[in-house]
């Protein structure tokens, strides 16, 4: 019996985890330019950061390090990314690489030599003041305020064509990705509406485990969060791309080397 594809299990599930993605030394090189640039970004010589007991942009990186800890880098293909060559090169070589452009392409339903284009590539760090949080239940382009006539609307429709797709990537052991399989294709439940957004567990949720190495695409509009263990090591990338005749989107924001790059088409 033929494994479904990673299309077929994205658009049933909600998400879908290809395992031992990275070799090992990728994966070696990936952990010396993400430590290098954790450790330059959490002293404050790296503007472009998510600080911690913020959930969503803007963030003021003047707040790092004396009144708040980073838990995200932004920008990995910035020109000026304070790193050596051969560590900013790591970070490029994996966005572009043909394994991970041709998973994209699948999942886009997007055969060569039609384009895509660069959306963000970022990194999701352990909170660098050593403490712990949980961001909210979310979807990351449908708003909570979103009625259930809107998100029916909006939310991925049986045959439809993605316009982007997004991935994690972890360098270590990752569980911090929580999510509803299934909820990126409904409005969401009466419970689901009703639920703190800080208050735990929903019906269905799933922890997602993944291996270092393991790559997971996931419905940007899936309903999900993250959970911060304070002490725990998370070094996980987080990317995406989309297709160049049709749009964007796919995280709270672009970035400014996404912004910079839309219409430059990738291989």
């Amino acid at each position: 019996m033929t494994n479904p594809s990673p299309l077929t299990r994205l658009t049933t599930h909600g998400y879908v985890i290809i395992p031992s993605f990275l070799p090992p030394s990728t994966l070696s090189a990936l952990r010396t330019a993400s430590s290098t640039l954790i450790s330059l970004s959490s002293a404050g010589q790296w503007p472009h950061v998510r600080t911690t007991g913020k959930q969503f942009p803007p963030w003021d990186p003047s707040l790092v390090p004396h009144s708040a800890g980073i838990w995200g880098v932004q920008h990995l293909l910035h020109p000026s990314l304070p790193l050596p060559p051969s560590q900013r090169e790591a970070f490029v070589k994996l966005y572009f690489s043909p394994a991970l452009l041709s998973l994209s392409r699948e999942i886009l339903s997007l055969p060569p030599p039609d384009g895509l284009v660069m959306e963000l590539f970022n990194l999701l760090c352990g909170p660098s003041d050593g403490k712990g949080f949980e961001l909210s239940w979310h979807r990351d382009d449908i708003p909570a305020s979103a009625t259930e006539e809107e998100e029916r609307e909006r939310v991925c429709k049986p045959g439809e064509v993605y316009s982007h797709t997004q991935w994690n990537l972890p360098l270590y052991d990752d569980s911090s990705l929580v999510l509803v399989p299934g909820s990126h294709s409904r409005p969401r439940t009466a419970a689901e509406r009703e639920a703190d957004p800080y208050g735990g567990d929903l019906e269905g949720q799933v922890v997602v485990e993944l291996k270092a190495g393991d790559l997971v695409f996931y419905d940007n509009n899936i309903l999900h969060r993250g959970v911060y263990s304070g002490g725990k090591q998370r070094v996980t990338l987080h990317g995406s791309v989309g297709r160049a005749d049709g749009g964007g989107g796919g995280d709270e924001e672009a970035g400014e080397e996404c912004a910079a790059a839309r219409g430059r088409e990738l291989g």
